[in-house]
Order: C-alpha cells, then structure tokens, then sequence
C-alpha cells in the first residue's frame, strides 16, 4: 500500500514521513499493517488509524499523533 509517497509495510521506514490526514485505515488489516515500522518523526496529524496494526511501531517525541489516539494502547514502542 503506497500513501503519500510512502510504502506502508511492515517494518517500513517512516522516520519523519509526512502522512498527514492519511488513510491508513486500508482495505484490509494487510494494508494497513505498521507493525515493527520506524515512526520517530513521523507526522501523523489527522491520519485514519482505525485498525492498523501499529505493534512494534517505533516512536519518539517528535512523533505526532491524530488527536485523541493513544499510540501506547496501540502497541507503540516509545524509545
């Protein structure tokens, strides 16, 4: 699944990517699998996240985040 100019996967490397108000909601839970991907950076401001499988992610404090969503709940892994 490409976004932005971006292939989500996972493992994926997404260090300061830009996925603002991205759907990563996807088709299915295939596509939208962020599971082990390198986020620190990452602007994910008004992104879709139902269902994404975020397991593993890495993040930092200059990771951000839709409003509301809580990355630790998700499986996020703050470094």
């Amino acid at each position: 699944m490409e976004v932005n100019g971006y292939t989500i996967e996972p493992g994926a490397n997404l260090r300061r990517a830009d996925l603002r108000r991205a759907d990563l909601k996807g088709a299915s839970l295939a596509d939208a699998n962020l599971y082990l991907a390198n986020l620190e950076g990452a602007n994910l401001e008004g992104a879709n996240l139902t269902g994404a499988n975020l397991e593993g992610a890495k993040a930092d404090e200059d990771t951000t985040w839709p409003q509301g969503f809580d990355p630790k709940a998700a499986g996020v892994i703050f470094e």
